[in-house]
């Protein structure tokens, strides 16, 4: 059974939404876009950039104290070549979020220049978060606004309708209205998706997860897996990922009678604990 086979694409709900985004992109000046650092082209919906065109944009690599940080400065290079502004930012820790408002001033500094010469001295600033769910906009927004005013929930589409904050000197952030769902098309998406957290694990078969995770782990080898599990690095290319499975569980005591490994524990401890960083800070995709 294919992970993709169980996670579903709203056509109807995403339409909606992009038309309401689309209505809501001529009060802003410019878009604020959030993504998984560990998954930045997972976590994305590809219509972004039809919606947002030239409005100016800045991406926001959310979680980046869970990524590897080497594959999130080649992130932000691959960005900045595009012309796009990108910071590594972490809502837990509040990491990277004083930049945010003086690289949205920068971004914006022409339209602030020609306001100034028209004698608006201290012209207001609009933005938009975009972001598909789960990739931590209300947790930005709580930490950026210093106030609990956006509900935090970790799972899917918890905010809903237009919500503005307003921050000091005359800066303000728009929620995006609606639910920006990603295109689970790409069965490589869906699993990245689910491995992060971001679609719900009791529609997905665990132990599949927990394998395809695996494919993963073994290909990039985090010293900081191999340690946690006394792991061998050279002999993991060789094992199959449901035997590493197996073996990680046994040496975790996940055994059930007649000595059989109880695979469907390992599973879940194995996703908790990549969801917790508990194996590592690991960028699960690259720019390439």
């Amino acid at each position: 059974m294919s992970v993709n086979q169980n996670i579903q694409w709203f056509p109807g709900h995403m339409t909606k939404t992009k038309r309401m985004i689309e209505a809501s992109l001529k009060l802003v000046d410019a878009v604020v876009e959030i993504k998984d650092a560990r998954i930045p082209v997972s976590s994305t919906n590809p219509d972004i950039d039809g919606l947002v065109g030239k409005k100016p944009r800045i991406i926001l690599l959310n979680k980046c104290d869970m990524a590897d940080p080497v594959s999130t400065n080649k992130w932000i290079e691959f960005y900045n070549k595009k012309g796009i502004k990108a910071l590594a930012i972490d809502c837990r820790s509040g990491k990277g979020l004083d930049k945010f408002i003086p690289e949205c001033r920068k971004l914006l500094k022409e339209y602030i220049e020609k306001k100034q010469a028209k004698g608006i001295k201290n012209p207001s600033i609009r933005v938009m978060i975009v972001g598909i769910p789960n990739v931590g906009k209300s947790s930005f927004i709580n930490k950026i606004v210093k106030k609990n005013r956006a509900k935090v929930e970790d799972r899917p589409g918890v905010t809903r309708g237009n919500q503005w904050f307003t921050l000091d000197r005359g800066f303000e952030l728009l929620d995006t209205p609606g639910v920006l769902w990603p295109k689970f098309e790409d069965q490589m998406v869906g699993e990245r998706l689910a491995f992060t957290g971001a679609v719900k694990d009791q529609i997905l078969d665990t132990e599949l997860l927990a394998v395809r995770l695996l494919d993963l782990l073994k290909e990039i080898k985090p010293q900081s897996f191999i340690e946690r599990f006394s792991l061998d690095a050279e002999e993991m290319s060789d094992i199959d990922s449901y035997d590493l499975l197996q073996l990680i569980g046994k040496k975790r005591g996940m055994l059930m009678s007649g000595g059989h490994v109880n695979t469907e524990r390992a599973s879940a401890m194995l996703l908790d604990e990549f969801r917790a960083a508990k194996l590592g800070r690991v960028t699960l995709e690259l720019p390439d």
